[in-house]
């Protein structure tokens, strides 16, 4: 598509974020690892706030046990087996055509240098393992990474939905210092996958959490207020509706990450910031 064919998407009403905050946006990439549930809603955020460049990585097709999530998704897109990161290409480029996107249907890890050409990483993967992996990828880079995930857990023969949106910056605490990961938690991760099935999903709490890590990022790209700190960790209760900073933060202050401690443990030796080439240009229509 010609420069001259694109539309200019219209973000007068969102001014209050800066004045230079549309071009700061439109020159911004972000990367989604993981377009289901929670990615999908980022997606189609990220794209009306007029992010200019999108790197799109998930290796899964639409079907019909993530149609009732995944937004932007048809009927069709089950019966075409359509990935997920094209479904959400297309829903950015409905809303602004001027946005870049590429889309990458391998794992992520197969990605690295998609992944560091970008501004910022967004973890919407399954297992804490690979959420682990991808903060250790972030960190290398020295990219700031915001990661979501919830659960629906059963006690006492009641269900209970939780879930919690984190930012782990380089030389900032990382899921390990907040608690999110730990090693009796990955060990026990391949046994149980949660009380209503394998990482049981609905939308509300994915809109609800996906929101709240595109805050985290509008904040760190185009701040417009000052003085206040930006909590690392914000927990969702989906019982109560509620949403607060994580008590675990009073713990955190001060601390400096032990598990990324070093040069060895930050930057990466091969990177080349001329390099922004991350994949092949999605054709979403």
């Amino acid at each position: 598509m010609k420069e001259t064919d694109r539309g200019k998407l219209n973000l007068d009403r969102q001014s209050f974020l800066g004045k230079n905050s549309a071009s700061i946006l439109d020159r911004t990439r972000v990367a989604i690892v993981g377009l289901g549930g929670g990615g999908s809603h980022i997606a189609q955020q990220l794209g009306h706030l007029g992010v200019g460049e999108f790197v799109l990585i998930d290796p899964d097709v639409v079907e019909d046990t993530n149609l009732n999530r995944l937004v932007g998704a048809k009927q069709v897109d089950v019966t075409g087996h359509a990935s997920k990161a094209s479904v959400a290409a297309r829903t950015i480029v409905g809303v602004n055509s001027r946005a870049l996107v590429w889309v990458e249907t391998k794992r992520w890890q197969e990605c690295a240098v998609a992944l560091r050409s970008c501004d910022a990483i967004f973890g919407c993967v399954d297992s804490l393992g690979e959420r682990e992996q991808l903060e250790t990828a972030a960190r290398r880079y020295l990219t700031p990474y915001i990661d979501i995930g919830m659960d629906v857990h059963q006690m006492s023969g009641e269900f209970f939905i939780g879930g919690q949106v984190a930012l782990s910056m380089p030389e900032g605490p990382c899921l390990r210092c907040m608690g999110i990961i730990d090693d009796r938690a990955l060990g026990l991760e391949a046994q149980q996958y949660g009380a209503a099935g394998g990482r049981p999903q609905v939308v509300w709490p994915n809109g609800l959490l996906a929101s709240l890590a595109v805050g985290f990022f509008v904040q760190l790209v185009s701040p417009w207020h000052k003085g206040l700190n930006l909590p690392l960790l914000l927990e969702f209760d989906g019982n109560s509706q509620t949403v607060s900073p994580s008590s675990k933060l009073r713990y955190l202050e001060g601390r400096t990450c032990p598990h990324f401690a070093g040069l060895s443990s930050l930057g990466d030796p091969f990177l080349d910031i001329a390099a922004r080439s991350p994949g092949r240009l999605a054709q979403a229509g």
